[in-house]
């Protein structure tokens, strides 16, 4: 009862600080020049970006982590139901085919219409966002976008990655199921639930940010899908300076939505796409993770191999 009351007292106490959380950590950004930003600390001509902290070595720190040889999933289902906003994902099966044969076998078989770049947990490639008319590495829209793809950035150049997981609890740290509408995570935040877990984050890890946000996928897609708590530029500066391979998180564009400086639409996403080259996974299912205080893992991840395109749904892994 004593738990009940006090998680509901945490519950108020930072639904008022979400809401009143413009004025104290809204931060401006303004925009790097081209000159600043290209090319990346990885070459002219680029197109990995983080991915090339993938190696032999990082796949075996990653195995290391591997004590009890459980797998937890962090990816949803994929249905017509899950949270789409603006986007489309249709299944429709096809009529029960009967092939020759005395065995009467039947095949069945299904036809997916759908934005497999961008629906359900799903990562983010280098072609899915832009500055202006500039991609990463400064390589301009117009130059690789084609009606059937990008000739350069696609999702297919990305490959398998197994890294070393961390995952920040912020909502375990708050003492709530769930961090309040819109409120922006800021740098302590990071720093005192890494402090809580006993765990830090080394160059080349995959580092994922648990804000409770997720357990809303199943419960309420409309408010799942236009607000939530997430990291602002702050923040998202931080994790850049830990050379990560990848950031996620449990809501839908990994950073605060929205932003809480009006004039800005998504600048975490030009951070890490097209400033630094680090990719984005949004919406993944990190709860069991977080109840089973499992802060540290061998993560893996792979795109769909689907060429030319800005992204590709996953279902990544935790396994310790």
């Amino acid at each position: 009862m004593v738990a009940t009351i006090r998680a509901f007292a945490l519950s108020i106490c930072f639904a008022v600080v979400g809401a009143a959380h413009e004025g104290i950590f809204a931060q401006s950004w303004s925009l790097p020049s081209p000159e600043e930003r290209c090319p990346s600390k990885w070459g002219r001509g680029d197109e990995r970006g983080s991915a090339n902290l993938m190696g032999p070595e990082t796949v075996l720190r990653a195995s290391q982590l591997i004590r009890a040889g459980r797998v937890i999933e962090l990816g949803h289902v994929l249905s017509g139901e899950m949270p789409l906003a603006d986007r489309h994902f249709d299944s429709y099966m096809k009529p029960t085919r009967m092939n020759p044969g005395t065995n009467r076998r039947g095949s069945n078989e299904e036809i997916i219409v759908a934005e497999m770049g961008q629906v359900g947990t799903q990562f983010d490639g280098f072609a899915h966002q832009t500055i202006g008319d500039q991609l990463y590495n400064c390589v301009r829209l117009q130059d690789v976008m084609t009606r059937t793809g990008f000739t350069q950035l696609g999702v297919d150049k990305v490959g398998t990655l197994m890294t070393r997981g961390v995952l920040i609890d912020v909502a375990g740290l708050k003492g709530v199921e769930m961090l309040p509408d819109r409120y922006e995570i800021t740098v302590d935040d990071l720093e005192q639930s890494l402090e809580r877990q006993q765990v830090g984050i080394e160059p080349g890890d995959a580092v994922l940010i648990h804000t409770g946000w997720g357990l809303l996928w199943d419960r309420d897609v409309v408010k799942f899908s236009t607000s939530g708590p997430g990291i602002g530029v702050s923040a998202a500066e931080w994790l850049i300076g830990r050379d990560p391979m990848l950031i996620g998180s449990d809501n839908v564009p990994v950073e605060v939505l929205p932003n809480p400086d009006q004039e800005l639409s998504l600048p975490v996403h030009q951070l890490m796409l097209v400033v630094h080259g680090i990719h984005l996974v949004e919406r993944m299912r990190l709860y069991e993770l977080a109840q089973a205080q499992v802060n540290e893992f061998a993560f893996v991840i792979q795109p769909l191999k689907l060429q030319g395109a800005t992204g590709s749904t996953v279902a990544p892994v935790a396994i310790y």
